[in-house]
C-alpha cells in the first residue's frame, strides 16, 4: 500500500491532503484491490472522516476531508451552492482544430496568431459519453450546463501554462473544456493526443539518453487551492498545494528554452 500523502492542513474539523497523481479518491468500481485515499485515511483517522469533494486520479493536488458530520454538511453545502473558489493549473499542448467526435463541434478558442489569450472562458454543455462509458462529451442539449475559467501564467511555444478556475463541478470539466477548444492537457489519456514534453525537444544540441523520459509523463493537472468558509470560525480560508516536482520540472525547462509566445509544433 502507499504511504498516507502530506498533510497540507489540519485542525479540529478539517484535514486536507495532497494527493499525488495516479492514486484514486474512492475505490475503484470494478477493482476493489486498488489503493485509494479514503482507505488510507480511514485506517489512520477512521470513518468518522469523510471526503467533502472529489479530484480525478490522475489529477494532483489537494483533497479537502470534515472529521465531523457538522463539518461536512456545512462545507459539502458550499460545494452545492458553487461559493467554493477552486484553482488548477495545467500544462496544455496546441492540438490545432479540434475534430473529436465528442466535443460537438466545437469551434476552437485561439487568437489570430494561434495561440490562447491571456484570459478566457468555456461555457459548454457536458454529457456522459454513451459510447464511452466513463467520459464526458460536449452537447448542445440534454446535458448539464458547465464553465470554466481560463488565465495564461505562461507561453512556451507549443505548450501553454494555465490556471482553471472551474465555476461548476462536472465530471472532467476542466479537460473537456480544454481538449473542445483545441488545447488538451498534457498526457490527457481520454481527450488528449500523443503529444510527448521531451528535453530533446526543446535544448538544441541535446545529447541525452537514447531512452529518453518525457519531463513529466502523467496528466498535467495540478488542485493548486481551495477558498471557502470554514465550518467552526466562519472565517473565509484559502489552502493550498504545491506544485508537485515533475511539474516544476517541466516548467523550469521550457522556461529555459522553450521560445516564448504561439507556435505549432
Amino acid at each position: 500500500m502507499p504511504p498516507l500523502p502530506p498533510v497540507v492542513y489540519e485542525d479540529e474539523a478539517l484535514i486536507a491532503f495532497d494527493k499525488p497523481s495516479g492514486l484514486l479518491i474512492a475505490p475503484d468500481r470494478w477493482d476493489k484491490s486498488r489503493a485509494n485515499l479514503m482507505g488510507l485515511v480511514h485506517e489512520r483517522y477512521g470513518h468518522g472522516v469523510a471526503n467533502v469533494h472529489r479530484i480525478d486520479a490522475g489529477t494532483s493536488g489537494l483533497v479537502l476531508c470534515a472529521k465531523t458530520k457538522p463539518a461536512l454538511d456545512f462545507v459539502s453545502g458550499q460545494f452545492q451552492s458553487k461559493t467554493v473558489e477552486k484553482a488548477y493549473q495545467a500544462l496544455v499542448v496546441n492540438a490545432g482544430p479540434c475534430a473529436a467526435p465528442w466535443a460537438g463541434g466545437t469551434e476552437p478558442i485561439a487568437t489570430p496568431e494561434g495561440g490562447l489569450p491571456d484570459a478566457f472562458a468555456v461555457d459548454l454543455v457536458l454529457k456522459e459519453d454513451g459510447a464511452a462509458p466513463g467520459r464526458m462529451c460536449v452537447v448542445r442539449r440534454h446535458g448539464k450546463g458547465a464553465v470554466t475559467d481560463f488565465r495564461v501564467l505562461g507561453r512556451y511555444g507549443a505548450f501553454t501554462h494555465l490556471e482553471c478556475r472551474p465555476q461548476t463541478g462536472r465530471t472532467h470539466q476542466i479537460r473537456v473544456h480544454l481538449a473542445a477548444s483545441g488545447w488538451p492537457i498534457l498526457n490527457d489519456p481520454f481527450y488528449g493526443n500523443d503529444t510527448r514534453l521531451l528535453l530533446s525537444g526543446l535544448k538544441r544540441g541535446y545529447k541525452g539518453r537514447d531512452d529518453e523520459k518525457p519531463l513529466i509523463s502523467r496528466l498535467a493537472l495540478h488542485a493548486a487551492a481551495l477558498t471557502f468558509t470554514h465550518p467552526v470560525s466562519r472565517a473565509r480560508i484559502t489552502l493550498t498545494a504545491p506544485l508537485p516536482h515533475d511539474f516544476e520540472v517541466a516548467l523550469k525547462y521550457l522556461r529555459k528554452f522553450a521560445a516564448p509566445g504561439p507556435r505549432r509544433r
